[in-house]
């Protein structure tokens, strides 16, 4: 440890150092960085990673180019709190991205929610401006859709997106489309002046997307501001969608669909960023979300390869993550780490990048990636996997204990709601919340990627991983300070219409005279 920490400190002397040197030549330094984030793609989507249509040729090379992370992961199996979690990095119980509405339970912010990201917590684009950076979202926030949320009020300079998935179409009386927004202005609705066809699956949004990420990186270069862009689609998210050249082009349907025309922009991307002369000076890392929707598969959700579960679940499936990252000069081509990466690392290597110091007046989870990325070194860190405020499970190594295994509800299950199909793992892909918090359930994910075979109780070998866990999980528990939970309270006003459960529930608070109903969020 004290050799990464004396090489993190030797890069961040050496980036300062450059960026006063060429600062008085002139030259847009610190690099610019710009980060992929995919919604709902699975470690199995790409080529490189296995998936045999071989269908991503863009990425493939861009892995070829930089560095494969095999081991990566997010922060969350759900969309909100895990884009929470790698623009503060933090996880989601510091943050407040969670609930303490049930055991376990999963929240994320529909319209309805009144939560969003706290004043409190300092997000990356907000520290970046202290280095100069100019910096644009592009795409989904999904970290709160009420005004004091909004992405300028946290630190972006631009936004062209949406506060929301591409949920819809509603009747736009009792319940709006989502709304699509430019900085402050908003300038149409999902599925009225932003189209997308469910039955044909058309929309043109990706091509959108792409042009506004382009016409930034340009405008950014011209001024010679270095840049930081977060290109935050959501094409591979159910409905899924994709543009009419690429519908119908792929070997796996729609999903496929998406898929490809994702690749074909992030060519695209890197393409204009080599144009410009500007690639040896760009750090841009590609990831996703959570892992893919197994609920909304075949046709509209990915692969998670061999992992178990998908999206909503603390198994593999739910929370590893494709992950490339790619930096010409700089990374060397064709690496593979197994470094345990976070999402929450794109946050501490992006300050580390810009010559920049996490903030010290709180717990940062993010890891920085540098020494990793520039030398090939390997850190022993942990990877803690939440669902609501409830620690379910923790790597370490190769070693994953699960304290508690779910996938969801035999009420859901039975409703044709299944976030495992065709994958029954018996006392593992329980559907009702089983406890291992004395004798965790320990998996190798090396020898059993699909945790299907769990380690012996009597074996040395168990009894061993089970000594440093408990250790790493006491140690995380002690310094916890959980943040207000922000996915608690749903509010009726919001979107004049009552989020399913709320009546039945009847637990509606007295609130304030200045503010409406209130009704605990049930799910």
């Amino acid at each position: 440890m004290a050799a990464v920490a004396a090489a993190t400190r030797g890069w961040r002397l050496l980036v300062l150092l450059c960026t006063a040197v060429l600062a008085t030549a002139g030259a847009p330094q610190p690099p610019n960085i710009v980060l992929l984030l995919m919604d709902d793609m699975g470690w199995g989507d790409l080529g490189v990673y296995g998936e045999p249509s071989k269908e991503t040729p863009n990425l493939d090379q861009m892995a070829s180019e930089g560095m494969l992370f095999p081991s990566f992961y997010s922060a969350n199996p759900l969309c909100s709190p895990s884009r929470a979690a790698l623009l503060t990095g933090r996880l989601p119980i510091r943050n407040g991205f969670y609930t303490t509405n049930a055991h376990a339970r999963n929240a994320y912010t529909p319209q309805e929610i009144v939560g969003g990201i706290p004043d409190s917590e300092h997000l990356l684009p907000e520290l970046l401006q202290k280095a100069g950076y100019t910096s644009k979202i592009v795409g989904k926030w999904h970290l709160g859709h009420r005004p004091q949320f909004h992405p300028l009020k946290h630190g972006f300079d631009e936004w062209f997106g949406s506060p929301n998935c591409h949920f819809g179409p509603y009747d736009n009386r009792a319940k709006p489309n989502i709304p699509v927004y430019r900085d402050w202005e908003m300038v149409g609705r999902f599925y009225e002046e932003f189209p997308i066809n469910l039955k044909t699956g058309e929309a043109n949004l990706t091509q959108i997307y792409l042009q506004e990420a382009l016409d930034f990186i340009k405008r950014q270069q011209m001024k010679q501001h270095p840049f930081f862009l977060y290109w935050a689609i959501d094409a591979t998210h159910a409905p899924v969608y994709a543009s009419r050249p690429f519908l119908g082009t792929s070997q796996r349907g729609r999903y496929g669909d998406a898929v490809r025309e994702v690749d074909d922009s992030v060519g695209k991307i890197l393409s204009l960023l080599r144009n410009l002369g500007i690639a040896e000076n760009s750090f841009v890392f590609f990831t996703s979300d959570n892992g893919a929707a197994l609920v909304s598969a075949p046709k509209q959700g990915g692969s998670n390869g061999p992992f178990l579960c998908g999206k909503q679940t603390t198994f593999e499936g739910g929370m590893r993550e494709p992950a490339i990252a790619w930096w010409p000069g700089h990374i060397a081509a064709g690496q593979v780490s197994h470094q345990l990466g976070s999402i929450m690392d794109l946050f501490t290597t992006s300050l580390s990048l810009a010559g920049l110091k996490p903030p010290s007046d709180r717990v940062i989870d993010g890891l920085d990636l540098l020494p990793t990325l520039l030398q090939g070194q390997l850190t022993d860190r942990p990877i803690f996997y939440y669902r609501g405020n409830t620690l379910m499970a923790v790597t370490l190594g190769q070693y994953k204990a699960h304290f508690w295994t779910w996938t969801n509800s035999w009420r859901e299950f039975k409703q044709g709601i299944d976030f495992c199909p065709g994958q029954n793992v018996s006392g593992v892909t329980t559907h009702t919340q089983e406890e291992h918090t004395e004798l965790p359930l320990i998996f190798h994910l090396g020898r059993d990627p699909g945790e299907r075979f769990p380690i012996s109780f009597v074996s040395a070998e168990y009894q061993d991983v089970l000594s440093r866990t408990t250790w790493i999980v006491q140690q995380h528990r002690k310094a916890l300070v959980p943040g207000q939970p922000q996915l608690n309270v749903c509010n009726q006003a919001v979107m004049n219409w009552a989020p399913p459960g709320c009546e039945k529930l009847g637990k509606c608070l007295t609130p304030p005279e200045s503010t409406p109903t209130k009704c605990l969020w049930p799910h």
